[in-house]
């Protein structure tokens, strides 16, 4: 195994890595780069008097690196498990065991039926995707489209490049509403100078991964409805097997409650939708 010395960081904190990384890999590795500079500036942000911990500050003293998975036939970093040591000089740590796997999207399709009054919320409808998750042991759960972001375009642009892959459903950029950046459009961690990502976070508690939710609404011939309810769908050649379930949207919160996107897309929507934030699904005369 090898170490090296992180730069920018005082005091100085050595990196241990697995016989399979290589410096170069993981200081190219995105999401390593992104959590990286996002502590960094939060623990810079403690030589303000006004920080909680300024009088006892913590440091990044360490960073060992546990594991990594590769995709792509080994050629492409895709999981690091790592451990960090934060601790400020009395001793006290902050539990560090992170799993890196960066960004990944989220979209909430909202469908309406052309004969409904537009100007309503009557008879809308989103598209969950029921597939295997073998992390959460299970052949079938309900969730929202979402994928892994890659290093490639922007958040919206890897929005609707999941959507049809999910579901077959081809969208353009433009018509995507970004709900989490014009939720948190007022940051609010402002007051903490922290720059977070513009994004839910899953399970902040051990992992790094942060999710954009985007906005989708369109109004379809109501028999389009009942084609997509249990369509198999996905990227049979990646291993996704992925069947689509059309519920009403008044459900989403129980119908696909186990899924934190989910939830909180449904919270945002219904939160923007309230103060006037968000317009009504577009019909299929103005594609």
């Amino acid at each position: 195994m090898s170490t090296f010395s992180l730069p920018n960081s005082s005091p100085p904190c050595a990196v241990h890595l697995t016989n399979d990384l290589s410096e170069q890999q993981l200081m190219s590795f995105t999401a390593f780069k992104t959590w990286i500079g996002t502590l960094q500036h939060s623990l810079s942000n403690q030589a303000n008097k006004s920080h909680t911990f300024h009088a006892k500050p913590y440091k990044l003293r360490e960073i060992r690196i546990q594991s990594v998975d590769f995709f792509g036939g080994g050629k492409k970093v895709g999981f690091v498990k790592l451990v960090a040591e934060v601790s400020n000089d009395d001793g006290e740590k902050l539990p560090g065991s992170v799993l890196l796997r960066g960004g990944s999207v989220g979209m909430l399709l909202v469908l309406q039926p052309d004969d409904v009054d537009a100007s309503s919320e009557d008879d809308k409808h989103v598209i969950l995707t029921v597939q295997p998750r073998i992390p959460a042991g299970t052949l079938a759960l309900p969730e929202l489209p979402a994928g892994m972001l890659d290093d490639s375009g922007s958040f919206s642009g890897g929005a609707a490049k999941e959507i049809e892959e999910e579901t077959g459903l081809k969208v353009e950029q433009d018509d995507l509403v970004d709900l989490t950046s014009l939720a948190f459009s007022t940051d609010p961690h402002d007051s903490t100078g922290e720059r977070l990502q513009k994004a839910m976070y899953p399970s902040a508690g051990g992992c790094d991964e942060f999710v954009p939710l985007f906005l989708y609404q369109k109004r379809i011939p109501r028999n389009q409805l009942k084609e997509w309810q249990g369509k198999l769908t996905g990227l049979r050649d990646q291993g996704e097997k992925i069947t689509l379930k059309v519920v009403p949207l008044k459900d989403l919160w129980k119908e696909g409650g186990r899924d934190s996107k989910a939830l909180s897309a449904w919270a945002l929507y219904e939160g923007l939708r309230r103060e006037g934030r968000i317009r009504g699904p577009i019909t299929l005369t103005d594609l």
